[in-house]
């Protein structure tokens, strides 16, 4: 089968920084479906593997963490699916990625795919709605379906715009919470609010002030996805007696938690493919959250959030996808697509 993958940190402007080669096609065995993958989309992680590398590999690295596409072969325990399937993930860290024709991946962590949505459409949403998910109603341990306990909760979602916070703000709304989204140019600001914020502040300025300025003293929740050392403070401060932080940033340098000692407020943080990587008890947790995820999408509950869309999966068309990515101003979601 056809593969694309890197093996030494390039300049995405080098062909070498992602190229296609021949590998042999895998079987499934246990829990694994053989995808065949007709799309994926571009996340800030790819980025991050794709530049981190030290050296020259002998095995080019296959990448790509969002996946739609249909079952072609499926291992002797498999039950949640059969082939002919059309579904979609965001896969694992540990293994091959999706920017590949066919992908192995354990089917607990994989959705069957909405049924009124194209594949571009689906491609932008498995991880980002695994992250978004999994920050507001597991770690934040907000439920999803106490609307009328949460009409009274305020969230401020930092970096609201971007791939998760798309996705985190319309859960957000979608179950009764008032929504502070975070957006700094004015057709951001516009996308956030068709996404369901109520009000809007700029992360690039002092949260604080501008917070406080639309007549809120402290927020019950923080969901931070933009710059987790930048936004600290500021957090710390806003942050409602009791409540509780989430980030899925990595901090740069030691986050001072003594900050929040005397709100006796709750900080975690939130890492998608913890559950893959570790193989904790509650993997399946990751198919129930896709199944619920496509069923909103087909209610037109939840909006698709792809903005751009390339064709076919290539590695030029890869290479323009982390291009646009890279530039960190994204607004929604690059895909790639076959059909």
């Amino acid at each position: 089968m056809k593969a694309i993958g890197f093996t030494q940190s390039l300049p995405v402007s080098n062909e070498n920084s992602l190229f296609e080669f021949d590998e042999p096609l895998p079987h499934a065995t246990d829990h694994d479906l053989l995808v065949r993958v007709d799309g994926t989309s571009i996340n800030p992680v790819d980025i991050g593997v794709r530049k981190s590398g030290r050296g020259i590999r002998k095995k080019p690295k296959v990448i790509g963490w969002d996946a739609v596409g249909q079952v072609i072969e499926i291992g002797e325990k498999v039950s949640l699916f059969k082939k002919g399937d059309h579904v979609f993930y965001a896969g694992s860290f540990k293994r091959p990625g999706s920017n590949s024709e066919y992908q192995l991946v354990d089917e607990r962590i994989v959705g069957h795919a909405p049924q009124k949505l194209k594949n571009d459409q689906i491609a932008a949403m498995p991880l980002t709605s695994l992250t978004a998910w999994e920050a507001l109603f597991e770690k934040l341990e907000l439920d999803p379906k106490n609307i009328e306990q949460n009409a009274g909760k305020t969230i401020l979602i930092i970096n609201g715009s971007g791939g998760v916070g798309s996705i985190a703000t319309q859960l957000a709304h979608i179950a009764g919470l008032n929504v502070i989204a975070t957006a700094s140019r004015e057709k951001t600001v516009a996308w956030v609010k068709n996404l369901g914020a109520d009000k809007t502040v700029n992360h690039h300025e002092d949260l604080v002030q501008q917070v406080r300025k639309l007549g809120y003293h402290y927020v019950d929740y923080i969901l931070e996805l933009n710059n987790i050392n930048q936004h600290w403070n500021e957090m710390a401060e806003l942050i409602k007696p009791n409540g509780k932080i989430a980030s899925i940033t990595e901090n740069r340098q030691p986050v001072d938690l003594k900050k929040l000692t005397k709100k006796r407020a709750d900080f975690s943080w939130e890492w998608m493919y913890s559950k893959s990587y570790y193989g904790t008890t509650d993997l399946v947790t990751q198919h129930n959250i896709l199944e619920k995820i496509a069923k909103l999408l087909d209610q037109n509950q939840l909006k698709s959030t792809t903005t751009e869309v390339l064709s076919p999966i290539t590695a030029a068309n890869l290479r323009q996808a982390h291009k646009m990515v890279e530039k960190g101003h994204m607004m929604g979601k690059v895909v790639i697509v076959n059909n």
